[in-house]
């Protein structure tokens, strides 16, 4: 690469400020916890930096490094890839616990480990996944403020942008970054209140229909997906438990809520290529009943997702039901991002596994049993993958099992 940025300093300096005042909107003498790959450390020192200035207590980052986590696939022995880091994982849940903020800086290669045993990943991730556990569960119960935002990394620009030298795609990736988080705008403050607002017209809408159900028919779908007992639709900017209102993920197009992990039946087609610890799944149909996704195939990546579905119990029901626009801007933009944080935000799309307290009505004071009783499921994982596009309509059942239109041809109806 030669000394000229590909990255925009004046763009990246907002994408760290809207982390900051929107992502997270930290508090006074809030401290902050990071976590991001090496290579986004510009992005790190951009997002520190608004943080103090927003009078942060101490921001604290953990790196990770592909060459390290390569290594250890290239070199450890067998009983590594059943050991994590459960010390790390107590600290960061004691930190949460003590209203610690967390961001997330997503940018690692997603094709990091596709020439690896697939049997060392899903061990491995296994491990990681129960020793995240207490930290991730103060994070799906929104216990606190957290945010994701992204960083063009050299790896991840070539593998959207193949066919063009280094430094083009890595400035291709991180427009198309800096447009989807809004930060291209004079004003991204005022253009995210804005975005959020058009938002919460959405769910407000499906809050007050409270549907029962929503039925998908298209192209190789014919799916029902009955939604918890006492739902609730979210979308944008959320309260936290701790009193503040976050975005949690830059960009989001989407607005969701909590399946019934017993209610759901039928087919479904992905419409989009799911990439996953460096495999990509496509062409993806799978079918439910009683809730259970019972057989998914796939023309590429099946074994390494039926894998994944194994964790646990929860891993084969749905804990997630999201609803995007097909003309979203990430979808416009025609972009396969090859990362869920982006490619969920281009498409109507549903999740295995752990579901958000917060889609309940009173989520924030029920229980784990509570949220069971009502329909909420419980896993180690959390996948999203994408079931919308221009073919697919979606019909909101009532609970007298009659219907009216939502989506038509991918569009609110």
């Amino acid at each position: 690469m030669t000394t000229n940025n590909p990255i925009d300093p004046v763009k990246l300096d907002k994408l760290g400020q809207v982390a900051i005042k929107v992502g997270l909107q930290l508090a006074e003498g809030q401290d902050l916890l990071i976590t991001s790959p090496m290579s986004a450390a510009p992005l790190v020192r951009r997002i520190t930096e608004h943080a103090y200035k927003a009078g942060a207590g101490l921001v604290t980052t953990i790196y990770s490094d592909e060459e390290a986590t390569l290594a250890r696939y290239k070199h450890a022995n067998a009983a590594s890839f059943d050991k994590a880091a459960g010390w790390l994982y107590k600290g960061m849940a004691e930190a949460f616990s003590n209203n610690t903020a967390r961001l997330a800086i997503s940018g690692d290669n997603p094709m990091m480990l596709a020439g690896q045993d697939t049997d060392k990943v899903s061990r491995a991730n296994r491990a990681n996944s129960a020793a995240y556990k207490p930290a991730m569960a103060l994070i799906t119960g929104f216990d606190i403020n957290w945010n994701i935002v992204s960083y063009p990394t050299p790896a991840w620009a070539k593998l959207v942008f193949p066919n063009d030298p280094e430094e083009i795609a890595i400035g291709k990736l991180a427009e198309a970054i800096f447009a989807a988080s809004r930060v291209d705008r004079d004003d991204p403050i005022a253009a995210w209140k804005e975005h959020n607002g058009n938002l919460k017209t959405r769910w407000s809408w499906l809050n007050g229909k409270n549907f029962a159900a929503l039925k998908y028919t298209g192209p190789g779908t014919d799916l029902t997906i009955g939604l918890a007992d006492g739902h609730q639709w979210k979308g944008g900017a959320s309260q936290a438990k701790n009193g503040i209102t976050c975005n949690p993920n830059i960009p989001t197009e989407e607005v969701f809520t909590t399946p019934h992990k017993l209610r759901v039946d039928g087919y479904v087609a992905g419409t989009k290529p799911l990439s996953h610890n460096g495999t990509l799944i496509t062409d993806m149909q799978a079918r439910f009943e009683g809730g259970r996704l019972v057989e998914l195939k796939a023309s590429k990546g099946q074994d390494v997702f039926n894998k994944v579905l194994d964790t646990d119990e929860g891993a084969r029901r749905l804990g997630e039901v999201a609803l995007v626009p097909h003309s979203s801007p990430i979808s416009a933009s025609g972009i396969l991002f090859y990362n869920t944080l982006y490619d969920e935000n281009a498409s109507c799309h549903i999740a295995m596994g752990q579901c958000y307290a917060d889609c309940f009505v009173g989520g924030k004071s029920l229980s784990q049993e509570q949220i069971s009783a009502q329909g909420g499921n419980s896993s180690n994982i959390h996948i999203d993958w994408m079931i919308g596009s221009n073919h697919v309509d979606i019909d909101g059942v009532n609970a007298d099992g009659s219907t009216e239109p939502v989506f038509r041809k991918g569009e609110w109806a």
